[in-house]
């Protein structure tokens, strides 16, 4: 599949993959990666799915075990020369579709990323004297057969116990125990292909807000102006901070719990929780099960993660006149909209939509305020 500048390129396999085969890549009409940091990365191939003309008994593209479920996908796009992998994933669903009233046959595939595979056995699992990092690698180090390189962060406070008073225990997939264990510090699990063929970064840790934003999304500038539409919503009642009181087991007695303000690395000069105050909601810590050090790191989670999407920004650029694919998560300039709103935002998600001569992206931006603390972003 190919459009101005861009080259789309399929493939298939069992373990690995290899190019589609002629039959299959004409036959390709549309295609849809969405990309998120908070959900595994999904892909739609939809096929013109028309019998050949000898009326074989079935469809070709249903007669080859190429599209079957379980099958590995990758699509890589080429734009001006460099190529990108959008997807690396398994197929898990098929959709044949007809329709009188609008034409031919379709036959619509549907899959995951490589983290399916850590979602398909529930585990009955212990843990003992182990913290939740430690945890994160040894469940991860089961994959490296096919090809997953992990990327953990250290947590605030990875307090072991001692086996006599607590062992972790798995009771679920791999891939839904390692976002229970990300929940308490407000971090995130995915997965994203790279850094070479075959291999994919499992990612365990927070929003990562470090390293070079992608070109500047641009907006009322003239022909400078990638972007098709752009919306900005302010919420001023989602960021909160959080107050209680605790019963800490060592110390004998009830300590208080507060948090000021969210640590995350800053995107923005006027974030909501400081702008706002006294607007600010507050909410009691009412969880009996932690002790003071576990209660801190949980309630400072709960502040963080309410003061990331204060700013919402959704809108549609055209990659072409980007010149570059924006991918989700990472960081985004943003110009053209002013002081309150120009600056760098965290990339929360995309969807990447192919066909014919097109080439869309629609995304989702966050940030925890308004202003801007870069006097620039690279265009």
């Amino acid at each position: 599949m190919n459009g101005p500048g861009i080259t789309l390129s399929l493939g298939l396999g069992k373990a690995l993959t290899s190019p589609a085969p002629k039959f299959i890549a004409e036959a390709l009409q549309t295609v849809v990666v969405t990309q998120s940091d908070t959900s595994p990365t999904g892909f739609q191939l939809v096929f013109h799915a028309d019998r050949t003309k000898q009326l074989s008994q079935d469809y070709a593209l249903l007669s080859s075990p190429l599209l079957a479920p379980s099958n590995r996908v990758t699509v890589t796009v080429t734009l001006n020369g460099t190529p990108h992998t959008l997807m690396d994933g398994f197929i898990t669903n098929q959709e044949l579709s007809h329709s009188q009233e609008f034409g031919p046959a379709t036959l619509t595939v549907t899959g995951e990323d490589v983290s399916v595979l850590m979602d398909l056995y529930e585990y009955p699992l212990e843990y003992p004297a182990m913290g939740d990092a430690a945890i994160v690698a040894l469940v991860l180090g089961k994959y490296s057969m096919i090809g997953i390189i992990p990327e953990i962060m250290p947590t605030p406070s990875d307090l072991v116990s001692l086996p006599v008073d607590r062992v972790p225990q798995q009771n679920s997939t791999d891939r839904a125990y390692l976002k229970y264990l990300a929940c308490p510090y407000g971090y995130l699990f995915h997965v994203k292909p790279g850094p070479v063929a075959a291999t994919n970064i499992a990612y365990w840790g927070p929003p990562s807000r470090i390293g070079s934003p992608q070109p500047a999304l641009t907006v009322g500038m003239g022909p400078a102006t990638n972007v098709e539409s752009i919306n900005f919503n302010y919420n001023a009642l989602d960021p909160y901070l959080v107050h209680g009181m605790v019963q800490d087991d060592t110390a004998d007695s009830d300590l208080p719990v507060a948090t000021l303000n969210s640590t995350r690395i800053p995107l923005s000069s006027r974030p909501a929780l400081l702008a706002n105050k006294p607007f600010i909601r507050n909410l009691q810590f009412t969880d009996p099960r932690f002790g003071i050090v576990e209660a801190l790191v949980e309630a400072q989670s709960m502040t963080n993660v309410s003061a990331d999407q204060v700013v919402t920004v959704q809108g549609q650029l055209d990659t072409i006149r980007y010149g570059n694919i924006l991918n989700a998560p990472g960081l985004v300039g943003m110009r053209g909209v002013g002081n309150s709103y120009d600056g760098t935002y965290y990339v929360k998600s995309v969807t990447h939509r192919l066909s014919r001569g097109s080439y869309k992206q629609k995304f989702t931006l966050t940030r925890s305020g308004t202003g801007s603390l870069v006097t620039h972003v690279t265009p």
